[in-house]
């Protein structure tokens, strides 16, 4: 049995008033104690104080330690002492991103099957209207099926605030501001913007929606390269290599901006310019940070000719 005294970092968390406590972790040797087994003790202890919601470092320093990492690895020695932060209520990712795609879902289709409510009036769709609908819908669904059945992910959960501000994004600009603007009468069968134009050419449409298939299986294609990287219930990390990842270390963001530059040259809707505009400069973001920690991770193993999210350039 091994002893640990659990101190809180900063302020008295308001799920744990009893700390500094001392937790007796049986059936493990001083060398065998991991973070996990820290958290799940001071949650036997304090049930409102759930392990997801903890963030344990060593006693006088504030670098979060994973849950697999063990006491004596982490500091080079025996451990009898820790620190521990309240990091509010979570939720998790799974969650997070089922709503974020849910609410796409619900928006397009109540403004477009319900113009008069937006719009004050009857809208004949126009056949570029009645494409964009469907590539909307069917890319929102894969997303949620993908959450559901494809997606592993490396942290369980998030702080339960976020969830307004991560969800923001989708809908309020794929969702709401994209379906008003390309839903609306200046779209419609009847509209000038559409007559006699390339956007009502059925070979135009088709084009980009080969495009935007071929990216959308594309991008299924490097999720489940990920997923197969990743055995259930671990945390383990790999190089990943194949379709896409022998470019750029995320072609999954690669293919999701084509996806979507597909839509927006389909519409020439400013707000769908805006749309992949936004995203493209977040999912550049996280690329560079994926790229970055593959590169320290793995140092010279690394594929020195990959970029971090455009082929050759980026």
């Amino acid at each position: 049995m091994v002893s640990i005294t659990v101190a809180a970092a900063g302020r008295m968390p308001a799920v744990a008033r009893g700390l500094p406590v001392t937790l007796d972790i049986a059936d493990k040797s001083a060398e065998d104690v991991t973070v996990a087994d820290v958290k799940q003790a001071l949650a036997d202890k304090f049930p409102s104080f759930y392990p997801s919601r903890q963030k344990v470092a060593l006693k006088g320093q504030s670098k979060m330690l994973s849950d697999e990492t063990r006491l004596v690895e982490a500091a080079g020695g025996d451990v009898t002492e820790v620190n521990v932060k309240d990091l509010g209520p979570q939720i998790s990712w799974r969650t997070v991103f089922l709503v974020e795609y849910g609410g796409p879902l619900a928006i397009h289709p109540l403004i477009y099957h319900f113009p008069r409510i937006f719009y004050g009036g009857h809208v004949q769709h126009s056949l570029l209207q009645q494409y964009v609908y469907g590539l909307v819908m069917v890319h929102f669904v894969k997303r949620e099926l993908e959450t559901l059945f494809v997606h592993r992910f490396s942290h369980d959960t998030m702080p339960a605030r976020n969830i307004f501000k991560n969800s923001a994004h989708y809908h309020l600009l794929s969702g709401l501001a994209l379906a008003y603007a390309v839903y609306s009468p200046t779209y419609s069968a009847s509209s000038p913007y559409i007559r006699g134009t390339i956007r009502n050419e059925p070979g135009f449409l088709l084009g980009c929606t080969a495009v935007w298939l071929f990216s959308e299986l594309s991008n299924l294609a490097t999720h489940l390269t990920l997923r197969n990287l990743r055995p259930a219930g671990t945390r383990a990390r790999a190089i990943p290599y194949g379709y896409g990842f022998n470019l750029v270390s995320c072609p999954n963001y690669f293919f999701e901006c084509l996806a979507w530059s597909s839509i927006a040259v389909m519409t020439g809707s400013w707000v769908a310019w805006i749309f992949v505009a936004v995203s493209t400069v977040q999912m550049a973001q996280w690329a560079v940070k994926k790229h970055k920690s593959y590169k320290k991770e793995f140092g010279d193993k690394y594929p020195r000719g990959r970029k971090a999210m455009f082929p050759f350039v980026f």
